[in-house]
């Protein structure tokens, strides 16, 4: 039996912020804080309304810094994340929050945790002496610098409230949310992030974020048979060089060209079934059909768990068949598809020279050689290539 359950007291760590978004310094010094402590129970509270700073624009909603949150945190034992303050529409005090937390639980000791900068400025804080009476300060120091303002200022809130803190020694990640924000549209600071938050990040596309190659690519070749990945490859190098000749967004061209082929292999009952789950209305098929609907349930699937714009969605869902009026990255997408340095077949040198002299006669060149191959093996062509070919005007 431990000292707290022979006092029936428990040690309850409460970690308030805006985790906007959370990251790993986070979880390391909540970790830290608990196993100093002997804690019993981390209480993570995201803020709804901090009266202590105004939220930054492009800050998501309450409920998604929420599940963001949640997510980080998942793994740690003991944690549980609160919505007592996101659920609040009133500015979010921290004297009210502990209050409500210690009725949760009998006969608390409750921890506040709280970094460096926060706690200097705790005599400030609504209510600070009734807070104060009632928590005891565990404090994060990045620096001998930060230990010496703290322990100078504990001093005085000793004196003047009878209060003592805790300084808790960990090796403090140095990195904070809003260096990440500024981060994430660059394609950077995944290493800061848990997998589950940055997966939650990048799929709606929070703080403008761009996924990181590696990371993308390691998830869409997860989703590939091994054998296809030297074609995704190809067809990523390939799209990137058409894109620059064409003047197309190269970072457009190289998440379609990563992503086209996420559904490839799956069979077609679980392509029709993907559909469905997507709200895409599901038709039965004949067998030469069947093996277009990797190009549809990809573009669906590269939206719901990669976040791509509907010009990637577009250029993804158009890579099989062309359609008119196709876009310059679509037309670079289903080219690089066709041309890639593993392609081998008759033809394919002519239309490789042609796609960097002229698009539209290289589209109009491959459309004929997929609607001559697809005939010379007795299936009939889909009807969107005959209408991408008809539809374009070569000057």
């Amino acid at each position: 039996m431990n000292k707290n359950e022979a006092s029936d007291i428990l040690k309850i760590g409460v970690f308030g912020g805006t985790f906007n978004p959370p990251h790993i310094g986070h979880i390391k010094s909540s970790k830290a804080a608990a196993e100093q402590l002997g804690l019993d129970r981390l209480v993570i509270v995201p803020a709804g309304i901090p009266p202590h700073k105004l939220l930054p624009d492009g800050t998501p909603p309450a409920g998604i810094r929420f599940d963001m949150t949640r997510s980080a945190f998942i793994e740690v034992e003991n944690a549980i994340v609160s919505d007592i303050e996101i659920n609040d529409p009133e500015t979010s005090y921290t004297v009210n929050t502990i209050s409500k937390i210690a009725k949760d639980y009998q006969n608390p000791e409750i921890y506040l945790l709280v970094g460096a900068d926060m706690y200097l400025t705790l005599d400030t804080w609504k209510d600070c002496g009734i807070l104060l009476g009632s928590i005891t300060p565990a404090v994060f120091c990045r620096s001998s610098e930060d230990i010496e303002k703290v322990s100078r200022f504990s001093q005085k809130l000793h004196k003047l409230y009878g209060t003592e803190t805790e300084i808790i020694e960990s090796d403090i990640v140095d990195i904070s949310s809003s260096e990440l924000r500024k981060m994430l549209p660059e394609r950077k600071g995944k290493r800061y992030i848990t997998d589950t938050t940055y997966e939650y990040i990048i799929r709606s596309r929070l703080y403008g974020s761009k996924p990181d190659w590696d990371w993308l690519r390691e998830r869409a070749y997860s989703m590939l048979n091994p054998k296809r990945i030297p074609h995704v490859a190809g067809c990523e190098e390939e799209a990137l060089r058409l894109a620059e000749r064409w003047g197309v967004d190269l970072d457009d061209a190289r998440e379609a060209a990563i992503l086209h082929d996420i559904t490839k292999k799956l069979s077609p009952e679980e392509n029709l079934r993907l559909l469905e789950e997507h709200g895409i209305r599901a038709v039965k098929l004949a067998f030469a059909e069947e093996k277009l609907l990797h190009a549809q349930t990809g573009a669906a699937l590269a939206k719901s768990m990669f976040g791509v714009s509907d010009k990637v969605a577009g250029a993804i869902r158009w890579h099989t068949t062309g359609r008119a009026g196709m876009s310059a990255l679509e037309k670079v997408i289903y080219l690089a598809d066709y041309i890639e340095p593993e392609r081998d077949f008759s033809g394919v040198e002519a239309l490789r020279t042609a796609a960097y002299e002229d698009i539209d006669i290289a589209l109009k060149m491959g459309l004929e050689m997929s609607i001559k191959d697809i005939t010379a093996r007795g299936i009939t062509p889909n009807r969107t290539t005959f209408d991408a070919l008809n539809a374009l005007v070569i000057e």
